[in-house]
């Protein structure tokens, strides 16, 4: 504790002396005028002199120490051993300690900016990130947030960049691979970027805790634009499909395939850029905080009121609605069920379960006042795009249920970044047409072996993209 408390007072013995010079100047002018006031005539006034030559000593005095004692530190306690040098060490450019914010911009003459995420492998060598940090400094580019991935031969540097609107990708890549870079890859990147990799992480990680079917969405807003499956154990039939992966996962450059905690097989693939172990080792954590939590589904509730006067209840739904779900299908008439399903009806109780789990989507059911269901909505994650189905039980059809599943899950589709929804039917489906056409999305349609599909465009990216239906025809 002394030790401490002198770290942050030091010692000023340049002021005790000058405190001990002035108190002999002190005594040795009182003692001149003492003499002088015994040999002198004009003692009285030679006493006045020296009375007024005291008090101003005084105050030069308390002046001095009230000066010396509110001072601020020495600016030598701020300064790191390595001086101004010790900053720059980090090996990033002078641009980036001016340009973190989301409001700076990279020069002042540069009237737009851009933002690019890039990664670049380098040697583990010193100076070979103070390399790429001297060419973007050249290149007028601001480094926003760096992250680091150690490989066994190298280290695959991660760079979120504010450049110059003028700046091309392949002249930024250029000077990236002349300054030692390899294995380059650029692509552009938005404001959403800009939150730092330890605030994203324990985001995507709170929102796996209160949603089991927010695993596959956050593994994919984890690493990027990738593409992911979950494999059951067992198929819809019930026959072992052999899918399994150990408790540690494997990793195999652009695919990694991770256990399930439900049973099966999470393949994750993104065959433009290979993983890294530190991603690797965060998108097994996300699987591993799924497997303790358990299942679990948010029970939030909305009452509605259709236009005849009855109530319904929408809510989410889950494995534990399977009885209830069964019960309805035997509700339902064979037409009914074949909309829905496009097979075998008598196979319709077995896709249920599959349907019904959270790891391949969210599921909304609508029951009546008396608790019985009535109807199932389902959002589908299928591979890098999303389905969406519905059931009403005949009874219930015509009365604006189907409408209402649809806008809200297409409501869960836009919170879950999705681009775009596709449904599956028939054109005598009017009923599905009609509620897809209500939605006032842009709609395409496409007819494959007598089967309709409906691609509903949730954003103008996804405008940009070729639709659901036309890549599956081109698979």
């Amino acid at each position: 504790m002394t030790s401490a408390k002198s770290a942050r007072r030091p010692h000023h013995w340049r002021r005790d002396l000058i405190e001990l010079a002035a108190l002999f100047t002190a005594v040795a002018v009182a003692d001149a005028i003492a003499n002088l006031i015994g040999h002198q005539p004009d003692g009285p006034y030679l006493l006045m002199a020296s009375a007024v030559a005291l008090a101003a000593t005084a105050a030069f005095h308390t002046w001095w120490a009230r000066r010396h004692s509110h001072a601020p530190p020495s600016d030598e306690a701020d300064v790191a051993p390595g001086g101004a040098g010790a900053a720059g060490g980090t090996g990033t450019s002078a641009g980036e300690a001016e340009g973190t914010g989301e409001g700076g911009i990279v020069g002042a003459g540069e009237t737009g900016t851009t933002l690019w995420r890039m990664r670049t492998t380098v040697l583990d060598a010193p100076g070979s990130l103070a390399a790429l940090c001297t060419a973007l400094a050249g290149l007028r580019v601001d480094i926003l947030t760096l992250q680091t991935h150690p490989l066994a031969q190298g280290t695959v540097d991660e760079f979120l960049l504010r450049a110059p609107a003028s700046l091309q990708a392949q002249e930024l890549s250029r000077e990236i691979a002349a300054a030692g870079g390899a294995s380059t890859w650029i692509e552009r990147a938005d404001a959403h970027d800009l939150v730092d990799t330890p605030t994203r992480v324990l985001s995507l990680a709170t929102r796996t805790a209160l949603d089991a079917a927010e695993l596959p969405l956050a593994l994919r807003q984890l690493l990027g634009r990738c593409t992911i499956h979950s494999l059951p154990a067992v198929s819809v039939t019930g026959r072992a499909t052999g899918q399994s992966a150990p408790v540690e996962g494997v990793l195999e450059e652009t695919v990694m395939r991770l256990r399930d905690p439900s049973g099966g097989v999470i393949s994750v693939e993104r065959p433009y850029l290979p993983f890294t172990p530190t991603e690797f080792a965060r998108a097994r954590a996300l699987v591993e905080l799924d497997a303790r939590l358990g299942p679990r589904v948010p029970r939030s509730e909305d009452v509605l009121t259709l236009p005849e006067g009855n109530e319904i209840t929408v809510r989410r739904a889950d494995r534990s609605d399977l009885t209830a779900a069964r019960a309805m299908h035997d509700r339902c008439s064979q037409d009914t069920l074949g909309l829905r399903y496009h097979g075998p009806v008598a196979d319709a109780d077995r896709y249920l379960d599959h349907l019904l789990s959270p790891r391949f989507g969210r599921t909304l059911a609508v029951q009546t006042a008396s608790g019985r269901l009535v109807a199932l909505g389902h959002l589908l994650w299928d591979g890098d795009e999303t389905e969406v189905a519905l059931l009403v039980e005949d009874d219930w059809q015509r009365r604006g249920i189907g409408s209402e599943l649809l806008r809200r899950l297409v409501a869960l589709a836009e919170e879950a970044g999705c681009d775009s929804v596709y449904a599956v039917t028939q054109s005598r489906n009017t009923g599905m047409v009609a509620a897809m056409r209500a939605l006032e999305l842009p709609l395409d349609y496409q007819i494959e072996e007598g089967t309709l599909v409906i691609t509903a465009r949730l954003s103008s990216e996804g405008a940009a993209r070729p639709s659901a239906p036309t890549e599956r025809a081109r698979r």
